[in-house]
């Protein structure tokens, strides 16, 4: 099968710091953590590594490794750094046909500073992932496709989102799409209008509490679900709900408006929490799996390609979140974002041990 990654390319320098090197900062009624860096000080580092990241990337390493024809349509600048993101995607068997060089603005770049719970904070230079335009997008790079994945877009970039999936489903290809924060929130109606073109969308829990409110106005007397007896182990989030900009939403409410914009599948991952999956099959959580964490970043780009190729493929909805979570819960056990992806093999060995997902509201 045959997929195209839209989105970002970027060299991430991950620097691990142990605990006692650096102080972090909680709070008892806050669920935020902050690491304090002294001004002036030369932290001890464990280590100091670099890597090739971005959504984009991530993803279609993710496919590539399952045996996917996987390209990307990615900027970079005219760098060093273009020749390392060049490097790594002929090394994963990643087309880079489409990838677009840039004279105005250097290849995006990370750093990413882990510690404690090796929850990076992550400083972010995006540079020519912002400039995604027409010109970046021809229909011949779409043609032939199965599947085409929308990652995260970065500032000008965000303005094509629409066109993007405009394209894929003009293709016949599955379209799915990760937006982030910056999207959901600066760009949220035209990501909304984008809806009747994409067949999955997947966010986590923070960017769908941004979304309560417009989605709140939106579903007013429109949805009515019907809840079903959760079991005494449901997730919190079933009884909970969303809760955003001051307004609550039910969690079957939220996912029943979206998946009524268009969307064939709503995906909400929750962290260790695990995740939620609404369909025409239903509403199916599948938790996270035990991982001892090296690095939480890429996580949400390896669950959410993975999840997407095995339903593309024909799996089971519940089927595809057991594979998604496997190759996540591998990616978080190391540093890099693309390191820990398994293969088709790798994962369906370890899939063998039964799924422990729940099936919340039938069809």
């Amino acid at each position: 099968m045959r997929s195209l990654h839209v989105g970002s390319a970027m060299i991430d320098i991950i620097s691990i710091i142990e605990a006692e090197n650096i102080e972090r900062m909680t709070f008892s009624n806050d669920t935020r953590a902050f690491l304090m860096l002294e001004a002036g000080r030369k932290v001890p580092a464990q280590s100091i590594t670099t890597h090739v990241g971005g959504g984009a990337c991530n993803t279609a390493v993710a496919l590539a490794r399952r045996g996917w024809d996987a390209g990307v349509i990615v900027r970079v600048g005219r760098d060093l750094n273009a020749g390392a993101v060049r490097e790594h995607l002929d090394r994963e068997a990643v087309s880079r046909d489409w990838l677009v060089e840039t004279d105005q603005a250097a290849t995006g770049t990370a750093v990413m500073v882990a510690s404690h719970d090796r929850n990076a904070s992550i400083f972010v230079h995006r540079g020519a992932n912002e400039g995604i335009g027409m010109e970046c997008l021809p229909d011949a790079a779409f043609a032939g496709r199965d599947l085409v994945y929308i990652a995260a877009l970065s500032s000008h970039s965000a303005d094509a989102f629409g066109t993007i999936a405009a394209k894929g489903r003009a293709a016949g290809a599955m379209v799915a799409a990760n937006p982030g924060i910056r999207q959901l929130t600066l760009r949220t109606e035209a990501v909304l209008q984008a809806l009747g073109d994409i067949d999955l969308i997947s966010i986590n829990r923070v960017e769908a509490e941004a979304l309560v409110p417009v989605m709140a106005a939106r579903t007013s007397g429109a949805i009515a679900s019907a809840i079903a007896d959760a079991p005494d182990e449901a997730p919190a989030l079933w009884s909970q709900g969303l809760t955003g900009g001051g307004v609550h939403l039910g969690l079957m409410r939220f996912l029943d408006g979206m998946r009524a914009a268009g969307p064939r599948y709503v995906v909400i991952t929750d962290g260790t929490e695990g995740a939620w999956l609404a369909g025409p099959e239903g509403v199916i959580w599948h938790p996270s799996l035990p991982a001892k964490v090296a690095g939480t970043a890429g996580a949400g780009d390896a669950y959410c390609a993975t999840l997407t190729a095995a339903l593309a493929e024909g799996a089971a909805p519940a089927r595809a979140m057991h594979e998604a979570a496997i190759n996540a819960a591998s990616v978080v056990s190391v540093v890099d974002t693309t390191a820990g992806l398994l293969d088709r093999a790798e994962i369906d060995r370890r899939a063998s041990a039964p799924s422990q997902a729940m099936l919340f509201q039938a069809a």
